[in-house]
Parts: structure tokens; C-alpha cells; sequence
């Protein structure tokens, strides 16, 4: 999915990673002491907040359970409470006038400071509690609502994120890699090769507008129940294959908000692959090749790898129902020449054509049959059953095998649109998908920014008197008051599976290191 670029944004005299916008309005934003790194930014920004000095200070290194329950304001605090320094914004309701869009700026900025899960984001590219390099080295980049697309932020800690975001109030932002050293002091550097991506999640990318040309409900970026099952499909058989086939554990699925979703693997072993394994691991999960005017886009060695051969598993009921039944990819005349093209035999293939051209209203499960009615009829003496099994699976892995951006996965410095972000086009979270209840998940029913933060005014108007959970003194969080709380505590899980197995692997490697004189 591409990144945001200013149309008209002047080049940056500085070295740009090929996975940046071709013209970035500008690469760095300010330091974390609030530097005047933005002079270069269009009069069109969004007003800058007053400078400021930031200093680290302890209570920003070092999170408890309990200060992570307090990472959401509440709505309702009372006064006094729910206060800020002077350089972000109040942690309090922001008023939306009645019309308020979800492009609007007041309404990401209150996203941001009243659900957006900055700790949660933190602890899970920091893989700790206690701030690290794994994220005070990793690559952010903001864009901004003028479309000004900023590159190489980083921070020392969750706070200092949720700070600048509040300040920017960005649009969108995107995660890259951890760097050898922080993104912000590569210009300092005396030699620019020792600035390198060394770590970072592997991903995946679905989008469908890759399948635009065997869906037939919708095109480009419209979707619809019924095409969203070929990214159920392609979610079970990644899922699967980096789960038995690579031992991967810990893998994130992401709505991306319109069309898509992504894979976020976040497994030590993952994040340490170099560009060469992540281009191979792409490549064993790259089955459908060639674009929309080439010939048979499946080509694979028999006997069927057993990775293929669960896949086809998996995906043989999806075939008969999500596509035959639901898609009708055969209706038309040149969509049944296409069919009649992938199979082996010009006898079989002649009496097929003949069948279908005298009922043209045939349906695509009528025809799907038809194949191996003739076949069994002996319309063809050279018919080859062996050659036609093999071919009848192939197009059913044309028709429902996981059509991946591999491009996205096979370098470190790929950047990806964080998790919990909201899409620019339709207003929809990009919310993490359960696994578990994949056939439930409903792309179309995922909340907008403008519905969540209805859905806090309506529970803050309707309350009258404390809830239930608040009679101990603790008050509901924001995100706990609307339909984004099952995503952030789903997510919220996740993290802390991670972390359970980090802390194995941290403390296995402090020991080794403690060895060393």
C-alpha cells in the first residue's frame, strides 16, 4: 500500500532509503529537546506548539503495571486531575462541533490523546517494560494532514511519542526498522555505512486490489463481505505455514483500515533476519506469478510440496463456496475461455466449450462439474485423468492462494503503517485481528474514529451515576467506554505473550553476557 507523498514537496539533500516517498517534503522532525528541525515544513502545516525543552526524566523510563493502566485519560477526570506539562496538549475532552469528519484535525487529535494504546504500541517494539534500543533506535515517520511526510523520528519512550504526536497530531504514521544508532543522529555520523537497519519485524501484506482480476463484486479499493473471505483465506494459509513450517509464535494480524491487512512477526529470530532470508522466506510463499495478461500463473513441482498440500486443505471448502458460489468467476464468455485455457486437453476442452456455449447462463459450479462429467464420459481418448487432477488443482490455487505484496517483506527497511492508526480515506482503526475468530471478523463493522469518540459522549451522558468497576476508586479508561475495547485488549494480550518470552531470551542473554571479561 503506497506511502503518502507531498506532490509538491523540493527535494532533501540527504541519502533517502529506496523504501521512501520518491519527494519527502522533509526527512527528520524535531529532536526530543524540541529543536527547530521544522523550518522546512510548508506555510500549509498544521500550527506548531510552542517550543519547548523536553527533558527525560524518570517517571518516563520506567513503567508499571499500574501506570499503564493510567495511559488512557478519562473523559470525566475530575479537575486537577489528567494534566500535562506545558509542551503537549491538556489531557482533556476535546469539544467536535456536530459535523466533525474523521479527516478533521480536532478529530485525530482527540483520538490521539483519548484512545490511541501508546504503551502498549511501546512495549511491543520495545519488547520490555524497560525502555531499550529496540525502540529508542527504531524508525518512525509521520504524515502529516498536508501530506508532508516525515521521516527518521525516534524516541526514548512511549511518553515522548505520545508528545509529539500530540503535537504534529499526524495523519498516520508508519513503523520501520531499529537502526545501528538513533535515526535522529545519522547526520552526525563520520561514516554514513555505519548508519544500517539491523532488526525489525517480518511482515506481510494483503491488499485486494491484487485479486482484482479473479473478484467480480468489487474493484479496486471497494470491498465487501464476500470478497473479504480471500483474505480470510490468505490469513489462514500464511498463518499456518510461518506457525508449522518456520516455528514462528508470536504473529500479529492487522486490519489496514480498507482493503487489506498486514502480518507483523514479531519472533526474535523474525526481527533479526537479514534481507537474504526474508527474500527466500518471500519466495516460499510466492505462488501465484505473472500479471493479469499472462498465461497460468501456477507453476509447481510435483509431487506437491506439503506446504502446498496443506494449503490446498485449507482452502478446498473456500473454493466451492467463497469463489465458484460467491465470485461466479466463470459467467461471462472471456472469463470461461480462461478456465477452459488452464485445462490439459484440447478434446476435453472443445466438448466443455460446446456444452457451455449452448446454455450461457450456466453457473460456475455447473461448469466446475461439467469437467469431470465429461471427462467420465470419454469425450477425449487422450485424456490424461493424472494431468487433469493436477490441473484442476492448480486452479484452484490460482483462484484462492494468498496473492501477497512480497515486495513489502524483503527488506529491513520496509516501513508499514502502524497498528491503531486511522485509514485517511475511510475513518476505520486499523485494528488487530483475532485469529481465533477469523470468520467473524468484519471489516466492514470496525469502528470509525468519529464512532468511538460518539460512543464515549454517549457513555459519559448516559452514566448518572458510577459504574460498575468504578466503585473501588478506579475509574474507566476511554477506549473501555466504546467497540475499540475487544481490539485493545486483544492487543494488549499479545504484548504480554511477547513479553512473557522476551524476558526468557533477555535473561538467557545477560547471563552469557555476564560470563564475558
Amino acid at each position: 500500500m503506497p506511502h503518502s507523498v507531498s506532490p509538491d514537496a523540493p527535494p532533501v539533500e540527504d541519502s533517502i532509503l529506496s523504501d521512501a516517498p520518491a519527494n519527502p517534503l522533509v526527512d527528520e522532525a524535531s529532536s526530543e529537546n524540541g529543536s527547530d528541525d521544522f523550518a522546512e515544513i510548508a506555510t500549509n502545516a498544521p500550527p506548531r506548539a510552542q517550543k519547548s525543552n523536553v527533558t527525560l526524566k524518570p517517571e518516563d523510563l520506567f513503567m508499571t503495571d499500574d501506570e499503564d493502566d493510567e495511559e488512557f485519560p478519562m473523559s470525566s477526570a475530575p479537575s486537577g486531575e489528567g494534566k500535562v506539562d506545558g509542551n503537549s496538549p491538556p489531557a482533556v475532552s476535546i469539544p467536535l462541533a456536530p459535523s466533525a469528519k474523521y479527516s478533521d484535525p480536532e478529530v485525530m487529535l482527540a483520538f490521539y490523546q483519548r484512545l490511541f494504546p501508546f504503551r502498549p504500541l511501546f512495549q511491543w517494539l520495545n519488547h520490555s517494560m524497560k525502555p531499550s534500543n529496540d525502540f529508542a533506535h527504531r524508525e518512525f515517520a509521520f504524515t502529516l494532514a498536508n501530506e508532508a511526510y516525515l521521516r527518521y523520528l525516534s524516541f526514548p519512550s512511549s511518553d515522548l511519542l505520545r508528545k509529539d504526536v500530540l503535537r504534529l497530531n499526524p495523519a498516520r504514521f508508519e513503523i520501520g526498522p531499529v537502526y545501528s544508532t538513533n535515526p535522529r543522529d545519522r547526520k552526525t555520523l563520520r561514516k554514513a555505512s555505519t548508519f544500517k537497519p539491523i532488526a525489525k519485524e517480518l511482515v506481510f501484506d494483503i491488499d485486494l486490489t491484487d485479486y482484482d482480476e479473479i473478484r467480480t463484486c468489487c474493484d479496486k479499493a471497494n470491498i465487501c463481505h464476500k470478497c473479504w473471505n480471500f483474505v480470510t483465506m490468505a490469513v489462514k494459509v500464511v498463518d499456518a505455514a510461518l506457525r508449522e513450517d518456520f516455528g514462528f509464535e508470536h504473529i500479529l494480524w492487522v486490519y489496514s483500515g480498507r482493503r487489506g491487512a498486514h502480518a507483523w512477526i514479531s519472533d526474535k529470530k523474525a526481527r533479526e533476519m537479514d534481507d537474504n532470508k526474508r527474500r527466500a522466506l518471500a519466495g516460499y510463499l510466492e505462488v501465484i506469478k505473472g500479471g493479469s495478461q499472462s498465461g497460468k500463473k501456477v507453476n509447481v513441482k510435483r509431487p506437491l510440496h506439503p506446504h502446498l498440500v496443506r494449503s490446498l486443505d485449507i482452502l478446498k471448502d473456500h473454493f466451492q463456496t467463497d469463489i465458484l458460489e460467491d465470485q461466479d468467476p466463470w459467467a461471462t464468455p472471456e472469463k470461461t475461455e480462461r478456465l477452459l485455457q488452464l485445462l490439459p486437453d484440447k478434446g476435453l476442452t472443445d466438448a466443455l466449450r460446446k456444452k457451455w456455449d449452448s446454455a450461457p447462463g450456466r453457473s460456475s459450479s455447473s461448469k466446475w462439474a461439467d469437467i469431470d462429467a465429461l471427462a467420465k464420459a470419454g469425450v477425449s481418448r487422450t485424456l490424461d485423468s493424472k494431468a487433469l487432477l493436477e490441473a484442476k488443482k492448480d486452479i484452484i490455487l490460482e483462484y484462492t492462494y494468498p496473492r501477497l505484496d512480497v515486495e513489502v517483506s524483503k527488506k529491513l527497511i520496509h516501513l508499514l503503517k502502524s497498528p491503531f492508526v486511522v485509514h485517511p480515506k475511510t475513518g476505520r482503526v486499523c485494528v488487530p485481528i483475532d485469529t481465533t475468530r477469523l470468520e467473524k471478523f468484519d471489516p466492514l463493522g470496525v469502528p470509525t474514529v468519529t464512532e468511538l469518540l460518539g460512543e464515549i459522549d454517549e457513555w459519559d451522558a448516559g452514566k448518572g451515576k458510577e459504574e460498575e468497576g468504578e466503585a473501588d476508586g478506579k475509574r474507566l479508561q476511554d477506549y473501555e467506554k466504546t467497540s475499540l475495547r475487544p481490539y485493545v485488549e486483544y492487543f494488549k494480550s499479545y504484548v504480554a505473550d511477547l513479553l512473557r518470552d522476551e524476558r526468557g531470551v533477555k535473561r538467557e542473554r545477560d547471563d552469557g553476557d555476564a560470563m564475558e571479561f
